[in-house]
C-alpha cells in the first residue's frame, strides 16, 4: 500500500445514496465450506473458505460468477442507478491537467478530455510551444487498462524512462521514449514492482524481482528484491546485479541518484516503515554502499546533495521530521547540521528547486509552504489561496519557475506557476468544473475518540442544509501507514453533496497528519485507537444531528477497508451501510501474499505470539459473528489486484453471508482486469455508479435524477 494509490481509494470511498422500495429477499449463492483449522500457539481459527484463495482456480471462477450475478441482478433493480451514472459520466466530462515539469528545453505534462480512460502524456518546447503527444495509453490496449506513469529523466534529457502496467496490476514494465522524436526504445525491463528509474550516465538503476512461476504472478509472496543497472540498449539478462541481500528475502530496495550523478542513495526497507539509508560515491571505483543511517526504527530520505555533503529529510530524534546536513565522512547522527528543526506542526515534505528548500507542513491536515535557502535561513512563507491542500514543489537546480497544484474540497485542482526568486505565484491552469463552491460548505470539528485524544474532521454539505438527523452521510477514513489525508476536491462528492447528502472525513490516528507519534498511536498493538477514533467520529454525527444510524455510511479502501470491516463487525448498530473496498480482511494470513509482508510492520503478523492475539481480536474475518443483524454491506474487489488479493474480500464476503440475520443486502462486486484501484475511468464511474446507488436505496434517500 503505497501513497499513489490513495487517490483512487479516497474517490472510491465516495461512494454513497439509497433508494425508497422494500428490497425481495436474496438468495445468495452456496459457498462450498473446508475442513482447514489452523492452530495458532493454542488457539484453534477454523478457515472454512481456504478455497478461495485460489483466486485461478475454475472452482473460484464459477463462484465469482455466481456472487457477481446475484450483485448485479439487485443493482440493475435500483431504479435511477443509470441516471446515477449518467450524472457521474457528465460531471468528470471537463479537461484535467496536471502540472507541467520542465526537462532540459521541454515541458511534460498530462491531459485528459474527461472521458478517456488515461490520461494523454505531452511534450511541448517551452511554455509557449504547441502540445504534442508523447504518449497516449489509450491506444495501447482495446479497454484503456493499460496505465502509463513517467518514472526517470536521463541527465542529458534527452530519454525518460517510463512504467507500464496492465489492468491495474502492480507489476510494470519498464521501457524508454526518447523526447525529441517522441520515439520508444526496443528496451524491456519486466518484474519490476514500485520501482523508479534513477540515471546515470547511459542507463539507469532499478528495482526488480525475479519472474514468478507460472500462474501465480498475482498471488505468490515476493520475495528477494534487487537492484540492478540497465545500459540503453541491451536486453534485461546483460543488466549488471548492483545490490541483493540473500539473507533477507523481505526488504525492499529502492536506489535514487543525485542532480549531478554523483552519488547513488540507496534505501532500504522491512515494510512500509522504517527505513536504513546509504550512499554510493559514483566517481569511485568501489562498488560498495557506505551507511549513513542504520536501524528500522526511524524514516529518512535523501534530498540532495550540497557538494559533498547530504542534505536528509529525517524523523531519527524528531517525530514531526527535520531536514539536516550530513557528511557522509561523520555520518554519526552526533555530528549532523541542523537545516530546518523540528516543529510543532509535522514536516510532510521537503524538496530543492532552483537552489532552494521548500518544506511543506502539515496544520491540522492544511498545508503550508515555507521557502527557504540551502543553508536552512527563512525566504518567505508561501500564500495559499484557502485552507487545503498544495503539492509540486521540486524540480531542478537550474529552474527559476516551478508549477504547483492547489486543492480543497469545494476548491477544483488550480495549477499555479511560482517565480522563485521573486516568491510571486499566479494561476496557469484553472479547472473548469461544473461546479459552484459557493453553493457548499466546508467545516472542521474536533471530536474525542474513547480515550478523550482530540481528532479533527472536516464535514462537507450543502449550504442551507438542516442538519436535523435526517440527512444521509458518507463517512469515510483511513488511518495508517503514516498516510496524511487531506482536502481534496472530487468530482464524484458532487453527486452526494447536491442530493442532500454530508460528506465527512476525519483524520484518524495511524495517519501522518501530526507525525510519528499519531502514526505509532495507531499502528501495530494500538491499532484499535483508529477504529476507536472512527467509531466515535460516527457517533459524534449522530450525537451533534448531522445524521442518524439509519442514515449513515462508511467507506474505505485498502487498510480503509480493513477499517470499514472492523467498525462494521464492532459495531454493527451504528451504521446503515459499509461499503468496504479492496480491504485486507484476513489479519491473520495478509502476509502470505504478494507484498502482504511489507506490513507486518505496521500490523505485526500472526507468527508472532506477541502480535496474534491483537490482529485475531480486530480482524473483520474473524469477528463476524451467527445471528447478528449487520449493515447493508457492498464489497468491492477487483481479480487484477496483487497488492490486497481478492481472496480476503471472497472469504470475509462468503462469512458475512453465511452468518448475517435480517434484511440488509450483503453482496460482493468483482471487476474484472481491474487491480487495486480502478484502472480506468470507464470502470470508476461504474463502480462508483453502483456504490452510491446501492447507498442511496438502503438509507431510503431518493436521488432527483428520478
Amino acid at each position: 500500500m503505497d501513497r499513489k494509490i490513495i487517490g483512487i481509494l479516497v474517490l472510491m470511498a465516495l461512494l454513497v445514496l439509497p433508494a425508497c422500495k422494500k428490497a425481495e429477499k436474496i438468495v445468495y449463492p452456496e459457498t462450498a465450506k473446508g475442513t482447514q483449522v489452523d492452530d495458532y500457539f493454542g488457539t484453534k481459527v477454523a478457515d472454512p473458505y481456504r478455497w478461495l484463495e485460489d483466486d485461478r482456480s475454475a472452482e473460484t471462477g464459477k463462484w465469482v460468477e455466481a456472487q457477481n450475478a446475484v450483485t448485479f441482478g439487485f443493482l440493475q433493480k435500483i431504479p435511477y442507478r443509470d441516471k446515477i451514472k449518467k450524472r457521474l459520466t457528465d460531471i468528470f466530462n471537463y479537461p484535467r491537467y496536471s502540472s507541467p515539469f520542465r526537462v532540459g528545453e521541454y515541458y511534460l505534462f498530462s491531459k485528459n478530455d474527461g472521458l478517456q480512460n488515461q490520461s494523454v502524456i505531452y511534450i511541448q518546447k517551452g511554455l509557449e510551444g504547441t502540445p504534442e503527444v508523447l504518449i497516449d495509453p489509450n491506444q495501447l490496449s482495446p479497454d484503456g487498462t493499460i496505465q502509463i506513469g513517467l518514472v526517470g529523466f536521463s541527465g542529458d534529457k534527452k530519454y525518460t524512462a517510463i512504467s507500464r502496467s496492465e489492468a491495474g496490476s502492480d507489476w510494470s514494465e519498464i521501457r524508454v521514449l526518447e523526447l525529441a522524436a517522441k520515439k520508444e526504445l526496443p528496451d524491456r525491463i519486466q518484474w519490476n514492482k514500485f520501482s523508479g528509474a534513477a540515471w546515470k550516465g547511459n542507463g539507469f538503476f532499478y528495482s526488480g524481482y525475479d519472474q514468478p512461476a507460472p500462474g501465480t504472478e498475482l498471488t505468490a509472496k515476493n520475495e528477494y528484491q534487487k537492484v540492478f543497472y540497465h545500459k540503453l540498449g541491451d536486453p534485461q539478462d546483460k543488466d549488471m546485479l548492483v545490490y541483493e541481500d540473500k539473507k533477507n528475502p523481505l526488504l525492499y530496495f529502492s536506489l535514487g541518484v543525485s542532480e549531478d550523478e554523483r552519488y547513488a542513495f540507496l534505501s532500504v526497507s522491512k515494510g512500509t516503515s522504517g527505513t536504513e539509508l546509504y550512499y554510493r560515491d559514483l566517481a569511485k571505483k568501489s562498488p560498495a554502499f557506505e551507511p549513513l543511517i542504520q536501524g528500522f526504527d526511524f524514516d529518512s530520505a535523501p534530498i540532495d546533495n550540497v557538494g559533498e555533503k547530504f542534505l536528509v529529510y529525517t524523523n531519527v530524534d524528531a517525530p514531526n521530521f527535520k531536514v539536516v546536513l550530513i557528511d557522509p565522512k561523520k555520518p554519526a547522527k552526533e555530528s549532523w547540521s541542523t537545516i530546518i528543526p523540528e516543529k510543532l506542526e509535522v514536516l510532510n515534505s521537503a524538496n530543492t528547486a532552483g537552489g532552494r528548500l521548500f518544506a511543506g507542513y502539515l496544520k491540522d491536515a492544511n498545508t503550508k509552504v515555507y521557502q527557504h535557502d540551502l543553508d536552512g535561513k527563512l525566504v518567505r512563507e508561501i500564500a495559499l489561496p484557502a485552507l487545503g491542500t498544495a503539492a509540486g514543489f521540486g524540480g531542478w537546480k537550474d529552474d527559476k519557475v516551478l508549477f504547483y497544484t492547489f486543492t480543497s474540497f469545494t476548491f477544483p485542482p488550480t495549477i499555479y506557476k511560482y517565480d522563485i526568486a521573486a516568491g510571486a505565484s499566479e494561476v496557469f491552469r484553472k479547472a473548469e468544473v461544473k461546479f459552484d463552491p459557493g453553493d457548499y460548505e466546508v467545516k472542521q470539528v474536533f471530536f474525542g475518540s474513547k480515550d478523550k485524544t482530540k481528532v479533527p474532521m472536516f464535514i462537507v454539505h450543502k449550504k442551507g442544509l438542516a442538519l436535523d438527523g435526517r440527512a444521509p452521510c458518507f463517512l469515510t477514513a483511513y488511518g495508517g501507514f503514516n498516510i496524511s489525508i487531506q482536502p481534496a476536491f472530487s468530482p464524484a462528492a458532487i453527486v452526494l453533496l447536491e442530493n442532500g447528502c454530508v460528506f465527512a472525513e476525519p483524520n484518524l490516528r495511524g495517519g501522518g497528519e501530526y507525525g510519528e507519534t499519531w502514526h505509532k498511536a495507531g499502528m501495530l498493538l494500538n491499532k484499535q485507537n483508529v477504529f476507536d477514533d472512527f467509531i466515535a467520529a460516527a457517533e459524534y454525527l449522530i450525537q451533534a444531528k448531522v445524521t442518524s444510524a439509519a442514515k449513515l455510511a462508511i467507506s474505505g479502501g485498502s487498510n480503509g477497508g480493513l477499517l470499514v470491516g472492523a467498525a462494521m463487525t464492532q459495531r454493527p448498530d451504528l451504521f446503515k451501510v459499509a461499503l468496504p473496498a479492496v480491504g485486507v480482511m484476513d489479519m491473520l494470513r495478509y502476509h502470505k501474499f504478494t507484498v502482504g509482508w511489507g506490513w507486518a510492520v505496521e500490523y505485526g503478523a500472526s507468527d508472532d505470539p506477541k502480535y496474534f492475539k491483537n490482529l485475531y481480536a480486530y480482524s473483520p474475518l474473524h469477528n463476524l459473528k451467527a445471528g447478528v443483524a449487520y449493515p447493508a454491506t457492498l464489497v468491492t474487489t477487483a481479480d487484477h489486484d496483487d497488492r490486497v488479493v481478492p481472496a480476503h474480500s471472497f472469504k470475509f464476503i462468503a462469512t458475512l453471508q453465511e452468518n448475517h440475520k435480517g434484511a440488509n443486502p450483503v453482496l460482493i462486486r468483482i471487476e474484472t482486469r481491474s487491480g487495486h484501484g480502478s484502472s480506468n475511468i470507464t470502470k470508476a464511474i461504474d463502480e462508483i455508479a453502483d456504490a452510491y446507488a446501492f447507498f442511496f436505496f438502503n438509507t431510503g434517500l431518493k436521488p432527483k435524477y428520478e
